[in-house]
């Protein structure tokens, strides 16, 4: 490996933000990880990186699962032999539908994937970054606008990003030792497949539907790449990117 080489994991890289960061990354220099739960749309995102002789693997991973994580972050160290940035971006949403009628089980899922996947990847990439020469890293985590303030009918899925808050701010805390940097993007409306619904039409906090605007997806690739190449004697704490005209300010 290079001594001017970085390596960035960045997880749910198959598809809509995780897709364009892992690009906007290469692009910039990194060779990458990609991980997410089908290899056939990780494959996709390595072969659009391309405009350069950058390395990008892919491994098929369930954050959610702790011997898929940690078979990610081993692989990641012997192939690369460190980890300069985590991009912790995968999550799940639920269906918008009251407390009461929301399963259990939905529940569950939406925390092993958005909380407990982000607090097994971020312990991955802790690790070696804490025992790598030289030492340090940055994780940034992928929280929402529902860090901050919930959409109707969102409670497990809202729930899970505040938690992501405290989690950055642990993390911040824990990795000054070890030149670690934690960060947190909180987006809102990037045009993904994933939001397409919001062009159509989606709960307000009055019980309306409305369409909501959104932003190219491209803007938030920037934006991680800005976070990703601080030096590490810098951070963006938390960062909110949101379509200008979109509902948020003033919302509920």
């Amino acid at each position: 490996m290079s001594s001017q080489s970085r390596v960035a994991v960045v997880t749910g890289a198959g598809s809509g933000i995780g897709r364009a960061v892992s690009i906007a990354l290469f692009d910039a220099g990194f060779d990458l990880v990609l991980a997410g739960r089908r290899q056939g749309p990780l494959d996709e995102t390595a072969a659009a990186c391309s405009s350069r002789s950058g390395r990008a693997i892919a491994i098929a991973t369930d954050v959610a699962d702790q011997v898929s994580v940690a078979r990610l972050f081993e692989a990641t160290q012997g192939q690369f032999g460190r980890i300069d940035v985590l991009f912790n971006n995968a999550g799940l949403a639920a269906p918008a539908v009251t407390i009461d009628e929301l399963p259990v089980e939905t529940w569950k899922a939406v925390v092993d994937v958005n909380l407990t996947g982000a607090f097994l990847c971020a312990q991955g990439a802790f690790r070696i970054m804490r025992s790598q020469r030289p030492m340090g890293g940055r994780i940034i985590n992928n929280g929402s606008i529902s860090a901050a303030v919930p959409r109707p009918f969102s409670a497990p899925y809202t729930a899970t990003k505040h938690a992501i808050s405290g989690l950055t701010k642990a993390l911040s805390l824990d990795g000054r030792a070890f030149d670690i940097a934690c960060s947190q993007i909180d987006i809102g409306n990037a045009a993904t497949d994933m939001t397409e619904p919001m062009a159509r039409g989606v709960y307000q906090a009055d019980g309306s539907k409305k369409p909501e605007p959104r932003m190219d997806v491209a803007h938030v690739a920037e934006a991680v790449v800005y976070m990703a190449t601080l030096p590490l004697c810098a951070n963006v704490q938390f960062m909110t990117l949101m379509a200008t005209k979109m509902p948020f300010i003033g919302r509920g």
